[in-house]
């Protein structure tokens, strides 16, 4: 008789996801936490988990083989389903272990086209998704043709950091050789880039069975790296319906899905449609939601949960069912968000009917509002986004880049 509760694993590095862990077990599953000990104390959804594990440490610095080991130990009495990865420094270790115990889903292989930047640039070179020119740090006489025939600024980048971490501009080919040699051996875990300046967009979506099921389009206001550069507002917004932007984003984003072998599952990738020749370049993706509240924003203009729907992609996988995304509404939302100089910010003169949503987290400012109307949207955005800055917003800043990793 075939097992009517699945059991599943899921991975988190990060406090995020409750939504996830919430509709898994409303699908009758059951549902096992491996995360940080760091976040013991965070508000997870305890009702939803079934059991949580706690490893030492965070991001790249948990210990493989002793998380090998422990769930090893859980599947001698457990029919493990799946492994899944919540966060972008948890597809490592997913595939790790799906490799190790054999269990269907991505490979490493695969896993490092959503998590190595390098990785993703090479395969979608190789199948003709325009990118930026860039290069591997392996070797200099590659490097030195790089800084002689492509124009700078240059970017360094991590090749596996999320988000716009640890990136740094350069705009000289003397810059650019006193930053790597600084990054001595670690140079091989980055790349360069040339840098285009352009409107910076990300694409959300869903996919079951190698199609792209469910896709929006939004556009960073304030881009990821501006923020991670010299702080300020964070602000993103879902563009019009079928206009050429939204069309040809989605159409490159259908070729990396299919290029990187993505099979099933959520993703947040992002373009960038360049000044100088308007075109549209791939930058990066990940087999993940967006951070930063994109799921609200998401959800407040499309009507899609993208944690609750990815948790029925990965409930039909393993009953081997099929899997249909709901009918997406078509409205606008946006969200504006900054840190804080008060724990706790009182946002209560933020009261236009279109605000949905308030970032709950602590020393944060931050709203999501929602129209019909694509224009209302940002000029709510572009007011709050002024209003928060005056009244509530705190500046970090940014560190000398030190622990290279």
């Amino acid at each position: 008789m075939e097992q009517t509760t699945k059991t599943f694993i899921c991975i988190s590095n990060y406090f995020k996801g409750n939504d996830f862990l919430i509709n898994m077990k409303r699908l009758g599953n059951k549902v096992f936490l491996i995360t940080s000990e760091k976040l013991r104390d965070k508000p997870w959804a305890f009702d939803s988990i079934d059991e949580i594990f706690y490893m030492p440490g965070q991001d790249i610095d948990w210990d493989l083989d002793m998380l090998l080991q422990g769930v090893a130990g859980l599947m001698r009495k457990e029919k493990v389903d799946a492994i899944v990865a919540l966060d972008d420094f948890d597809v490592e270790k997913a595939t790790f272990l799906r490799e190790n115990l054999r269990m269907a889903g991505m490979g490493q292989t695969t896993g490092r086209y959503f998590r190595d930047k390098l990785a993703m640039r090479v395969k979608a070179q190789s199948e003709g998704v325009p990118v930026p020119a860039f290069s591997a740090l392996f070797n200099d006489e590659y490097i030195n043709h790089f800084a002689d025939t492509v124009s700078p600024p240059w970017v360094l980048k991590p090749r596996s950091e999320a988000s716009a971490s640890g990136i740094m501009k350069v705009h000289t080919k003397e810059e650019l050789w006193q930053k790597i040699h600084e990054l001595g051996d670690n140079r091989i875990k980055y790349l360069v880039e040339q840098f285009k300046p352009g409107a910076v967009y990300h694409c959300d979506g869903l996919n079951f069975n190698g199609k792209v099921l469910f896709s929006i389009t939004s556009q960073y206001l304030a881009t990821p790296m501006e923020i991670s550069q010299g702080g300020g507002i964070f602000r993103s917004a879902n563009i019009p319906y079928n206009n050429a932007d939204d069309k040809a984003i989605k159409k490159v984003n259908e070729q990396v899905m299919k290029a990187f072998g993505m099979k099933h599952g959520a993703t947040h990738t992002e373009f960038i449609k360049c000044n100088e020749d308007g075109k549209i370049y791939f930058l990066e993706t990940s087999s993940r939601v967006g951070g930063a509240h994109l799921a609200e924003m998401v959800e407040a203009a499309s009507g899609i949960n993208l944690w609750g729907e990815w948790a029925k992609i990965e409930d039909a996988l393993v009953r081997d069912e099929t899997f249909k995304v709901p009918t997406p509404k078509k409205q606008y939302a946006g969200i504006v968000l900054t840190l804080s100089k008060y724990e706790h910010p009182d946002l209560s003169g933020f009261n236009d009917s279109e605000v949905c949503f308030r970032v709950p987290l602590e020393y944060h400012a931050g709203l999501i509002v929602k129209s019909d109307k694509h224009e209302r949207v940002r000029e709510l955005l572009d007011d709050y986004a002024d209003r928060l800055v005056k009244d509530f917003a705190a500046v970090a800043q940014q560190q000398e880049v030190k622990k290279l990793h």
